[in-house]
């Protein structure tokens, strides 16, 4: 990340310097600006507003929608008479005056689009009274990649139209760097949310199926019960929309789950459960605590023999904790090896002694930050208790909405 702010700042450094060079070119005495500041801070200022209005819709991508929200404020702040956004298609978007000469412009993009680099040309035209004479290409890029191109169009060639709409292209292109960055962090967190999802299915559906099927003669009402609960978990799990889910909806899919694992189990496995009401409404990543639980399963109950001896019990809190929700989730079983933990959470060995542990922490880590990543204590014999800390406000972070960026 710390490359694409660099590649940012570098981008922005030459919007501020037109700024200072256009208050420089229009200074009035300090009164005609209201008291607010020196005419280049007052257009240093303006230049800094422009782009940050300029910036969100280009954040989603280089399309038809983003280009014309943005194509009036990229205007702006090159001052041209007119200004086109295209791919390699056609002009995506047309600001300003002049638009018949779209054709034109489209017909001498071939080659700064296969090459990256910038091309001026005068335009032809017999109107007589034509406002644009003269057109700057600067190509987008994105990864040595041509997305399409930013052309200003003016009255007439000027040398420091043609430097100031490659700087601002620059600037759009790192907008669309990070849009493709988002993007691709969307489709790595879908794909975790996917792998978590088939992790549950192989293991869980066949055993709770099982257990169903074993209820089908000797006690059909049970049978019934157990088959809702089973609808209920697995709606929930593959459910197809939202990155994110309400404390009390995980907290209503893992008592399904638990009373599926129960049948199963019977009274080998104990849950105590100890819920403040006022963080049932804290949102947090979908499908973030139940691998957790089912964790908590596997080392408590799955991990010994089938003998009286061999009875655990769980533990599930989630207290209050002034901007946080601070969510435990503890198991007596056979714990595991420190060492072996690290390795699973920095991916360096297959999870199957951790289900979901890896997957979880880091998608923690994407939403919230490192400072939010799971605390687990564990040792060989001693159990393993997970510490998750959920913040109750998150810009961008809500039910049923998408991956925030950040």
């Amino acid at each position: 990340m710390t490359g694409f702010l660099a590649g940012f700042c570098v981008a922005v450094l030459p919007l501020l310097a037109a700024g200072f060079w256009l208050g420089r070119r229009t200074a009035h005495p300090r009164n005609s600006l209201g008291g607010l500041g020196t005419p280049v801070e007052h257009a240093t200022f303006q230049t800094l507003h422009t782009a940050t209005l300029a910036a969100p819709p280009l954040r989603a991508g280089l399309t038809e929608e983003t280009a014309r929200r943005s194509a009036k404020r990229l205007r702006t702040l090159l001052g041209t008479d007119a200004l086109c956004l295209t791919d390699h298609e056609s002009v995506l978007a047309w600001e300003g005056v002049a638009e018949h000469h779209r054709a034109e412009i489209m017909g001498r993009l071939a080659g700064p689009l296969e090459t990256g680099r910038g091309e001026a040309f005068r335009l032809t035209c017999d109107i007589i009274d034509c406002p644009v004479r003269w057109a700057v290409v600067a190509p987008l890029t994105v990864d040595d990649r041509v997305h399409g191109a930013l052309v200003a169009c003016a009255p007439r060639e000027s040398a420091v139209l043609v430097r100031a709409a490659g700087e601002v292209a620059r600037w759009v292109s790192v907008q669309l760097e990070l849009a493709d960055l988002d993007q691709s962090r969307t489709r790595l967190i879908e794909a975790e949310i996917k792998a978590l999802r088939a992790q549950i299915s192989p293991h869980f559906i066949f055993n709770s199926l099982a257990v169903i099927a074993s209820f089908v003669r000797t006690d059909p009402e049970r049978a019934r019960e157990l088959l809702l609960e089973f609808a209920d978990f697995t709606r929930y799990s593959f459910r197809r929309h939202g990155d994110f889910t309400t404390l009390a909806d995980e907290l209503h899919a893992i008592d399904h789950y638990l009373a599926l694992v129960r049948a199963r189990f019977g009274d080998r496995l104990s849950v105590t459960l100890q819920i403040a009401p006022e963080v049932l409404p804290v949102t947090l990543p979908f499908l973030c605590l139940q691998p957790l639980v089912e964790n908590a399963v596997k080392h408590g109950l799955e991990g010994r023999s089938v003998t009286a001896a061999g009875k655990s019990h769980i533990s599930i809190t989630a207290q209050d904790a002034g901007a946080e929700a601070l969510v435990v989730i503890e198991d007596d079983g056979v714990g595991m090896e420190p060492d072996v933990l690290r390795r699973i959470l920095a991916g360096e060995t297959s999870p199957s002694g951790g289900i979901g542990l890896s997957n979880v922490d880091e998608r923690l880590r994407q939403v919230y930050g490192d400072d939010h990543g799971l605390v687990i204590e564990t040792a060989v014999g001693a159990g393993m208790k997970i510490t998750a800390r959920l913040p109750k406000y998150q810009p961008g972070v809500h039910p049923d909405g998408g991956i925030p960026r950040t």
